[in-house]
């Protein structure tokens, strides 16, 4: 096939962080589209590529059998270009604790249009600073999703924490022929508060004043709240807090981690005060799930449109960067750190004709 001319993108541009370099990569497979990431993450402390994200790199290409250069710690620039994407049976490790549910946000997309159903191993860390906790991914992004035609499995099978990671996650993702838009303006009726809380390596009582702190809280805000304790295998010790909110439309998820010094109560309150703030307001989604959403609404067939509780700047970043690849709609209602109401007209983007006649004759 022959390809377009190499589309260059700013990578320090807006929040200038890993979600551009991960956008871009996951738009060039599925578009077939060359790209150049110049000046990545250029104002962060640690600028250029890091391990965590050149796993993401070494992870898209092998599916898409990628030409690439500049794929080294530290370099600020990035030469992909996709070929064919491949679903099939692999292993990823991000290496030591870097987060795996980021990786998987960078290659979900194109495994969507592979010519095959896809079976993963992706490890390293589960559990960690600045990413969503491995069960986010099952509760909250996965069903979301799920409603738009993606069919994919997330299964944790040992956590992973931060210094050290080693943690493991079985991933199966279904290919398919074009996403569904989605309405997420409302969310409907509450139907169900839920949570773990979860300790390796540390005494179990931990955990139980975690649930036990969250638990007053919603109690006392007049909500009820079901939480499971939790035991996990790890590499190292750790302490997750991870509570989900199911709605008719819609769910939402929220996290803290425990540190040496940090007590129980203060891990339970950081989530409490986020759920309660989120459960004042009407918004269908959270800021986090927003972001994970945009590509995939702009790939969908058809309008869609979610409100959520807060426009960030790394929303607002990740949607520059599909307006980069492609010239379709998008408008965002609201203030930056204020409640807001994102739209955008999707490509109905469909399955290479390859990956359509593989997929049918599996």
């Amino acid at each position: 096939m022959a390809k377009t001319s190499v589309l260059t993108i700013d990578g320090s541009y807006g929040e200038g962080g890993g979600q551009v370099l991960r956008t871009a990569l996951a738009l060039s497979a599925v578009l077939d589209r060359p790209i150049e990431l110049v000046k990545i993450r250029a104002g962060r402390r640690n600028p250029g590529l890091q391990p965590q994200h050149l796993s993401g790199v070494k992870a898209l290409a092998e599916i898409t059998g990628a030409e690439v250069h500049g794929a080294e710690i530290g370099s600020s620039r990035l030469y992909f270009a996709p070929e064919r994407i491949t679903g099939g049976s692999r292993r990823f490790d991000v290496g030591t604790a870097g987060a795996v549910s980021l990786v998987f946000q960078a290659i979900l997309g194109p495994l969507a249009f592979a010519d095959r159903p896809s079976t993963l191993l992706l490890t390293g860390g589960t559990h960690v600073p600045w990413s969503p906790p491995a069960p986010y991914a099952s509760q909250v992004f996965l069903p979301m999703v799920k409603r738009m035609g993606l069919e994919a499995d997330w299964q944790l099978e040992r956590g992973g924490f931060y210094p050290k990671g080693g943690g493991r996650v079985q991933v199966a993702v279904q290919p398919m022929t074009q996403l569904s838009s989605i309405d997420l303006t409302t969310r409907g009726a509450l139907l169900a508060i839920l949570g773990i809380s979860a300790v390796a390596g540390l005494p179990a009582e931990i955990a139980k004043r975690q649930a036990d702190r969250v638990r007053c809280r919603l109690t006392d805000a007049g909500y009820t709240i079901h939480i499971e304790i939790a035991e996990i295998d790890a590499a190292c010790p750790g302490d997750s807090l991870f509570v989900w909110v199911e709605f008719e439309q819609a769910r939402a998820g929220f996290s803290a981690l425990g540190e040496r010094g940090k007590p129980a109560e203060r891990v339970a309150d950081e989530v409490a005060d986020a759920v309660l703030d989120f459960l004042a307001g009407d918004a269908a989604t959270e800021g986090h799930l927003a972001d994970q959403l945009a590509l995939f609404m702009a790939l969908a067939n058809g309008r869609s449109v979610l409100t959520t509780a807060r426009v960030s700047r790394h929303l607002l970043t990740n949607l520059w960067t599909i307006q980069q690849f492609l010239p379709l709609g998008i408008s965002v209602e609201g203030q930056l750190g204020g409640r807001g109401r994102v739209t955008i007209d999707g490509i109905g983007l469909k399955a290479a004709s390859w990956a359509t006649t593989t997929t049918a004759n599996a």
